[in-house]
């Protein structure tokens, strides 16, 4: 999962279209990266790291002060398609991955506030 997350977030600093989001977030992205593992360990059904370090998450929450609309949520997914392209996963499981990540990152775009 670490080497996913890694891999995110320097799409993320690398993809043009992906500069929008990467304004969200402080310069240093060790924070982002830890909790976005974390995060993702749990949601895929491993060992709650985050909730253990962090507390409970609500994920639209967390964002809600930030504008986030569909061309935010369609940077992070690309960034997260790029990397999860770059991943030894079985192909089914990387098209099972994706769509399962939309459905927060959409969540996340309707409760934004924005």
């Amino acid at each position: 999962i670490r080497r996913l997350v890694d891999c995110f977030y320097d799409m993320m600093e690398q993809l043009p279209q992906a500069q929008v989001i990467r304004a969200m977030h402080d310069a240093d992205l060790s924070t982002s990266r830890d909790k976005l593992t974390y995060f993702l360990c749990g949601w895929m059904g491993g060992p709650r790291h985050y909730a253990e370090k962090y507390g409970p998450i609500n994920i639209p929450q967390v964002h809600r002060h930030l504008k986030i609309g569909e061309e935010e949520r369609d940077a992070w997914l690309l960034c997260m398609a790029k990397a999860i392209e770059q991943q030894p996963y079985a192909a089914a499981f990387k098209v099972y991955l994706l769509q399962q990540l939309a459905i927060p990152a959409e969540r996340v775009r309707v409760t934004s506030g924005w």
